[in-house]
């Protein structure tokens, strides 16, 4: 690997793991002004890093496996036990991780060359639904969606990120109670966007007061919109027209939520694109890109498609990251989890981007191009990590994960359509049978 490319994510390793050691870090992080404060087994750096380790087997099992690894044993002992370390990760604010996050990711995009879209950050904003231990506390934290069968209904969690499609980083995440809603989210992660960033929207987004708030943070958009709710969209489709400027003024309901946010609620010059997909159906994109020399309507079915990505992501999440396979029953655990496996999928995302351009060179010549197998780096990462955060010997470490990655491969097969099934069963994580490996 290029020397100076190394060089980049050893400096990215050794800033975070100063941040992770540094008092300072500590005390932001900790619960209470005692915690922590003891010469302990299980010290604050080694509750982070059991945590960022991707902890998806029995509790004890992990535990063992942790000390087994820093001690280089042949057989893992009894260091700690679980009751030890959920008493240790009370102690934890989730915002240890959080902050992790910020600091991979602007080290980042100060420090690399990301992928940008005609000179913006292509970013999209979406969100799921996740399964949360079901017990009376996360009930009261998260709310509970009901049953048709049994009406009890079970705990979820509302979460939401805002993904850079190009470069798959999650930028900023969020995770809430049900009862907060998507657009909330969304005004959230616009804290994160500024005047080069584009953010691509679904259909359930759209809404005045949301494209006022990006426009205030001078950020453009691509949205769809839906076609039975909007009657702009209606009377365009009726129209036959490729495109239109319009001017979006606020309704009264608009308006008052301009208000709360304390927004802008001057009426939005917009630009409406019609987009024909090979079904027949016709989609209505809305943007604030009103150049059309620079950016032609013919542009916009390929960029609307650049979000799908975000969709993937939580794929990669609930499947490859088991983020649902708690590690823990209480609320606490749940908010740790959810961002220290963010920080773990970014660590990820960031380390594939120096292999990528070898592996598309080694495969030049192949009928397919392609690309880094995620799925093998993330099993590779799981122990990798700790020794990356905790040893002193980066660079071979990186090297070695490096050529996994080159060597770890799968072809890209474009415009495969597969029937989207809408209700398919989701994998349950019971937590009284967690997996031996």
């Amino acid at each position: 690997m290029n020397p100076e490319i190394e060089s980049l994510y050893v400096g990215l390793v050794s800033h975070l793991r100063n941040r992770l050691e540094s008092e300072a870090f500590l005390k932001r992080h900790r619960q209470r002004e005692k915690d922590f404060t003891r010469q302990r087994c299980l010290p604050f750096v080694f509750v982070v890093l059991l945590l960022i380790n991707m902890m998806k087997r029995s509790l004890q099992d992990e535990l063992d496996e942790f000390y087994k690894a820093l001690s280089q044993e042949k057989v893992a002992s009894r260091q700690v036990s679980k009751s030890a370390f959920s008493q240790a990760r009370q102690k934890l604010k989730a915002s240890a991780f959080v902050e992790l996050n910020e600091e991979q990711v602007k080290y980042f995009y100060e420090h690399f060359a990301p992928k940008r879209w005609h000179g913006f950050r292509l970013t999209a904003i979406d969100g799921t639904l996740l399964d949360v231990p079901d017990n009376e506390a996360t009930r009261r934290e998260f709310g509970v969606w009901g049953s048709r069968h049994d009406g009890k209904g079970s705990p979820k969690a509302r979460v939401s990120q805002l993904f850079d499609v190009l470069n798959e980083v999650t930028i900023n995440a969020q995770i809430a109670p049900k009862k907060c809603g998507e657009r909330r989210l969304a005004c959230r992660h616009l804290a994160f966007c500024g005047i080069n960033d584009f953010v691509l929207l679904d259909r359930g987004y759209p809404a005045f007061w949301l494209f006022a708030a990006i426009r205030h943070r001078q950020a453009h958009f691509c949205a769809r919109l839906d076609g039975t709710q909007w009657d702009v969209a209606q009377a365009f489709i009726q129209s036959g027209e490729l495109e239109r400027e319009i001017v979006l003024t606020p309704s009264a309901a608009a308006l008052k939520t301009c208000k709360s946010y304390n927004l802008p609620t001057q009426a939005l010059t917009l630009r409406l694109v019609r987009v024909e997909l090979p079904s027949g159906e016709i989609e209505v994109l809305i943007t604030s890109l009103l150049d059309t020399a620079a950016f032609p309507a013919a542009l916009f079915q390929a960029l609307y498609h650049q979000r799908w990505p975000v969709e993937e992501d939580y794929k990669r999440l609930q499947s490859r990251f088991e983020i649902e396979n708690w590690s823990g029953t209480s609320v606490t655990a749940v908010y740790q989890d959810f961002h220290a496996t963010i920080f773990t999928k970014n660590f990820a995302a960031i380390l594939v981007q120096p292999a990528q351009p070898v592996v598309s060179h080694l495969h030049r010549s192949a009928k397919h191009a392609y690309k880094v197998n995620m799925t093998n780096l993330i099993s590779k990462l799981k122990d990798t990590l700790l020794f990356l955060f905790w040893d002193h010997t980066i660079s071979p470490l990186l090297h070695a994960l490096w050529q996994q990655m080159i060597r770890t491969t799968e072809p890209i097969r474009p415009h495969r359509n597969s029937v989207r099934h809408k209700k398919v069963k989701r994998r349950r994580f019971p937590l009284n049978y967690k997996p031996t490996r």
